[in-house]
């Protein structure tokens, strides 16, 4: 059973993550934010990021909006799952620029959630949008005993 409240969970979850996402560390995304129903992530376009024609490549930006996504369905300390995603790029990233991608739970259904991901550059310009559907199982991924110590379930 889970005794924090909806923040202290987010909170909790922003830790989960950034400790355990293998991928997003490696791509150097950071997770900025975790709210209940809200994720802001970051990644610095490095130049190992880039496609065959120098420009910033769509699965860094998608990696980015997916993490973004990950964290705002996982922010309620139930184990969610992507269903589907779509991505609209919009405008093309600068090399070197400073991308960050904010996703927010636009519906909670009983055992799904819809995602609108957004993003942008350093100046505020549109790159990407995207939508994501999640699937929450039964299960919590976050658990606390009485002495409010955080324990991960395998």
């Amino acid at each position: 059973m889970l005794f924090m409240n909806e923040r202290e969970t987010a909170v909790a979850v922003h830790h989960f993550m950034a400790e355990r996402d293998q991928l997003a560390r490696h791509l150097g995304v950071e997770l900025v934010s975790v709210q209940p129903g809200f994720c802001q992530t970051r990644l610095k376009l490095a130049p190992h990021l880039v496609n065959g024609l120098g420009l910033p490549h769509g699965a860094a930006i998608f990696a980015l909006a997916d993490v973004a996504f990950a964290g705002a369905c996982n922010s309620h300390g139930q184990t969610a799952l992507a269903l589907s995603m779509d991505i609209h790029f919009l405008t093309a990233a600068r090399p070197n620029a400073t991308l960050t991608a904010n996703a927010e739970e636009v519906h909670q259904g009983g055992r799904t959630a819809l995602c609108h991901i957004k993003v942008t550059d350093d100046k505020e310009t549109l790159i990407a949008e995207l939508h994501g559907m999640a699937y929450r199982k039964r299960e919590r991924f976050l658990e606390t005993g009485n002495n409010q110590q955080l324990t991960i379930n395998s």
